[in-house]
């Protein structure tokens, strides 16, 4: 199988995915996602994750995240990788600040 033949795959059952969400969202109670969609956002969000579900469902990624909590299911706010990300960021613009402060730009 090619890659080209992957993807077209993948893209075929992740659209399956959106149209089972979409085919679940017909009531009429006045609320934007029925409680159908919202169960089945979350069952999939926990096989697949909350990034995976949003990009899927194209949906919020916050909005699955307060679903799955009022679910009683913990998500953290960001993945870990974030906060060394953001911490080597920090000591790189306190370096270079540094080397400006040193050349008198």
């Amino acid at each position: 199988m090619s890659n080209y033949e992957v993807r077209a795959l993948i893209e075929q059952m992740n659209e399956e995915k959106r149209s089972l969400f979409a085919a679940l969202g017909y009531e009429d109670k006045g609320l934007r996602y029925p409680e159908d969609q919202r169960a089945y956002a979350v069952r999939l969000a926990q096989e697949i994750g909350v990034r995976a579900t949003a990009r899927i469902l194209n949906l919020h990624r916050k909005t699955i995240q307060r679903w799955l909590r009022a679910a009683g299911v913990w998500v953290k706010p960001c993945p870990d990788w974030v906060f060394d990300w953001a911490y080597w960021r920090r000591k790189k613009r306190e370096k270079w600040e540094r080397i400006k402060a040193r050349r008198g730009y």
